[in-house]
């Protein structure tokens, strides 16, 4: 099982020493989170940055709320930083849940679906060339996709218009979900199997308290759920490996240790935990 690293958003100008001390160390994927509403960097202008302070560590988006852009550009912007970066790229999508988001950019939160459906159909067509909208994308057939989601509909899409599956659900939750997945993904027909990244909220030492605040105040809105989210943070070597040997066991390919305090010191010491 590969590890990746999910990438704080409470100091971007920091986030290049981030991604060079991740790209010499064992971690095979950089995410980043977004939001519209909210003080967080731009993921794609972030990533692109970050693409070329890099030789060798994957990009991706860790959850993009792809309902809220247009999609002609959104598949012109991918393709571009999947050429950029030497098919580097991952494209991890969802519909996004914040009624503050949707209302900036006008969009209608209850058509969330149905629109992501429409907008992944279209960028398969430009990502094949059939719609003259370049550059093409390193990767054939487009940067890999991956949908983070926790319903059974927007599970199904991953065998409709996916490659694999985000799973931000604890440990407990996520055998069912893999489960669900690799099923609809059969009953569609698809060949092989689909990618299993998980995610787990981590942070070790000094970070801890920061970690937690930035929790609560990021999904603030949840009432419960962001004082659950906070508590089951990961704060020991121990609890790491722990959940790392429990995804594994349940066949993840990947598992994303999504950091929220600001210290680059995260990333050496998760690299002396997963190492």
């Amino acid at each position: 099982m590969h590890f990746g690293l999910g990438l704080p958003i409470g100091s971007p100008e920091q986030l290049t020493d981030w991604a060079r001390r991740a790209d010499d160390g064992p971690f095979r994927t950089l995410g980043l989170l977004d939001r519209i509403v909210y003080d967080n960097p731009e993921p794609l202008v972030t990533l692109a940055v970050l693409a070329g302070a890099t030789t060798r560590v994957r990009l991706q988006t860790e959850v993009l709320l792809a309902p809220l852009r247009e999609p002609a550009l959104l598949a012109k912007q991918a393709a571009t930083l999947d050429r950029l970066s030497g098919g580097r790229f991952t494209l991890g999508l969802g519909v996004g849940g914040r009624a503050d988001d949707h209302q900036a950019t006008g969009t209608d939160p209850r058509q969330r679906g149905r629109i992501l459906d429409e907008q992944m159909t279209r960028m398969r067509r430009i990502w094949s060339g059939a719609e003259g909208i370049g550059p093409s994308p390193a990767t054939p057939g487009g940067p890999e996709v991956l949908f983070g989601a926790f319903a059974d509909p927007a599970l199904q899409r991953i065998a409709r218009h996916g490659d694999g599956f985000l799973c931000a659900a604890p440990p407990q939750w996520a055998g069912d979900l893999f489960a669900k997945v690799e099923r609809f993904w059969t009953d569609a027909g698809r060949d092989g199997r689909p990618r299993m990244v998980a995610q787990v909220n981590v942070a070790l030492e000094s970070d801890v308290d920061e970690a937690r605040t930035a929790i609560l105040d990021y999904y603030g809105f949840t009432g419960d759920w962001a004082r659950q989210t906070a508590e089951r943070m990961l704060t020991t070597p121990e609890q790491v490996r722990e959940a790392a040997k429990h995804f594994a066991d349940l066949g993840a390919d990947e598992l994303m240790l999504y950091c929220w305090g600001t210290d680059p010191g995260q990333v050496d010491r998760l690299a002396d935990v997963v190492s």
